[in-house]
């Protein structure tokens, strides 16, 4: 099965760059295989169809022994191994209208519904060898009116192009630009332009165009013209090819649908100069281009949850992996850590639950560097974080903005888990003052350091304290008046700590104004009605009956497993309990 040529004519509008480019090499027509249907392991294992690129389709291509792919420096050969790019790797015949550039984009939206409409594969692909500057038109359509489209001579073409073009403008010719072109001289690169290069992402898509040998003497001026020089054929400028849907891969110019014929003659009346042909082309697919849900798929086990979701802190992906995941948590984490660099370089697992005091997790680094100190920047503030020594959850940004919506330029807000200061720090560019507390030393540190990077010094200070002792500190001081908002978001304990409030405002006149402040307390519940299990424990850590609660659900932690906050107003008699402990 050769070729098959159409000869229509156009004149639609100019084109412009594609983000994938087209190797063409030559191959008789006559030895493409016909499309299959390929499973990840299988060769013989056939699919019923579905539209749309998969792993179930397709065709594995031959491994190639001399190639050899760049892996980072950072990884090493243990995670190289772990996956083999080329299982993934899948080519796909399929057909294309080979069409004028500057009549590509039109057809395109004539032609829509039949053309491939893959995601992330454009419509149209480039063709090399056939692209040239507008510019330089002007040199090939001075022809003889009586010439058939044909250069007048091979040795008129080779002159014409020593005259036309300096030094400077052989774009399309590198052979005979090493005629003219002076030797360049190689420059010194910079570190910072090896580590863009490091970060481009790979070519995830190519096309090839598969053409009949072309007529002798052509391969013999090639080594004169360079080996985009197509002479011997009829030149028909830049073009483009339209890749048509995948049920057109293997059928002819006579089983294509009537509303393609009919565009195709419609435009050809218009202009009688360009042609438009039919051809083969094989759509190649690699690992790059899959998702990292498909490329989990074909690799876990058949009916295992996808593990699709993670948290993400700075340039940390952390994993909350299932039991039934563990055996497999290595090429997970390498897929993770492949399908979403450069943002993410390194993949952590929780491998246990929070028990310190510290709030810190217990992490397994699985993939990537072994560095857990990042930077994350939340509502246009910058954190320095550890996650090996200090607490973050990325997952609590809208629940800290909320809480921040309902601050004001005349509050003192009391911090008393604040960790590295996301809402502390937050709150500093709102309000008059902040005290931030955490019992943890590197918190501390890492807190302190934050304030330095987001400017606001001036207005937090910051304590290493115990919470109880913490409250008592601040309420027993002449601060006490001016604070209006206390925050503990130490969801698993916070709530036991709310007994310190009793008898804060003891050593005061009870007939004195005061304007008690207003406490955002956060805890988990998993009892059926977790809002009333949740207000109950307050009522008892407080030890007062009557205590108006605004509650509302923050997130679901696991199944079953609720995050409350609970804001309140301290209670007058509260304030002024009798410490029965302490007296």
């Amino acid at each position: 099965m050769g070729t098959t040529k159409l000869f229509f004519h156009l004149r639609l509008k100019p084109n412009s760059f594609l983000p994938f480019s087209v190797f063409s090499h030559k191959l008789s027509s006559s030895s493409l295989p016909k499309p299959s249907f390929l499973s990840l392991f299988s060769s013989n294992q056939t699919q019923p169809f579905s539209y749309g690129p998969s792993l179930h389709k397709g065709q594995i291509p031959p491994r190639n022994p001399f190639n050899t792919q760049n892996q980072d420096t950072h990884e090493s050969e243990e995670e190289e191994n772990l996956i083999d790019g080329h299982k993934f790797t899948r080519i796909f015949h399929l057909a294309a209208l080979r069409v004028p550039a500057n009549d590509c984009f039109a057809l395109e939206n004539r032609l829509r519904g039949h053309l491939l409409n893959w995601p992330r594969v454009k419509n149209i692909a480039r063709v090399p060898g056939d692209d040239i500057e507008e510019k330089m038109m002007t040199l090939f359509d001075k022809r003889e009116e009586e010439d058939d489209g044909e250069f007048e001579s091979l040795v008129l073409y080779r002159e014409k192009l020593v005259k036309e073009f300096n030094y400077r403008g052989f774009v399309k010719f590198k052979n005979l630009a090493k005629i003219s072109r002076p030797g360049k001289r190689k420059k010194k690169g910079n570190k910072g332009d090896e580590e863009r290069k490091g970060n481009e992402k790979k070519e995830f898509c190519v096309v090839e165009v598969v053409e009949e040998e072309g007529e002798e003497g052509e391969n013999e001026m090639k080594g004169l013209l360079g080996e985009d020089f197509k002479g011997w054929r009829k030149w028909k400028g830049s073009t483009r090819l339209l890749l048509l849907d995948e049920r057109y891969g293997d059928k002819g110019v006579e089983d294509l649908p009537q509303a393609i014929k009919a565009v195709l003659v419609e435009e050809s009346r218009e202009n009688r100069a360009s042609t438009i042909e039919l051809v083969r082309c094989n759509l190649t697919l690699f690992y790059d281009y899959w998702q990292m849900n498909e490329i989990l798929e074909a690799m876990l086990p058949e009916g295992m949850l996808i593990p699709s979701a993670f948290e993400t802190v700075g340039h940390i992906a952390h994993l909350n992996l299932r039991d039934e995941h563990l055996p497999y948590k290595n090429v997970i984490a390498k897929v993770v850590l492949d399908k979403n660099k450069p943002k993410i370089q390194t993949v952590v697992n929780k491998i246990d639950a929070i028990h310190n005091d510290y709030r810190t997790m217990q992490l397994e680094v699985l993939a990537g560097n072994h560095s857990l100190v990042t930077k994350v920047v939340e509502n246009g503030l910058r954190f320095h974080v550890d996650l090996a020594t200090v607490y973050w959850n990325s997952r609590l940004a809208t629940e800290r903005q909320r809480l921040l919506s309902g601050f004001n330029r005349n509050d003192v807000i009391c911090d008393v888990f604040s960790g590295v200061g996301p809402v502390a720090i937050s709150a500093a560019k709102i309000v008059k003052r902040v005290y931030a507390n955490d019992l943890n030393p590197f918190a501390v540190e890492y807190l302190e350091r934050n304030i330095v990077l987001n400017k606001v010094e001036r207005k937090i200070k910051v304590f290493n304290m115990d919470g109880r002792r913490f409250i008592n500190a601040m309420f027993s001081s002449e601060k006490a008046h001016s604070i209006t908002h206390v925050v503990m978001n130490l969801p698993n304990d916070a709530a036991e700590f709310l007994d310190a409030f009793r008898g804060v405002y003891r050593g005061q006149p009870k007939d004195k104004e005061f304007n008690f402040p207003a406490i955002h307390v956060y805890g988990f519940s998993k009892a059926r009605d977790p809002e009333f299990d949740f207000h109950e424990r307050i009522r008892i850590a407080l030890q007062e009956a009557a205590v108006n609660v605004d509650m509302r659900r923050v997130r679901l932690v696991a199944p079953g497993k609720y995050m409350l906050c609970a804001s309140f107003i301290l209670p007058k008699s509260v304030a002024f309990a009798v410490c029965q402990n302490v007296c």
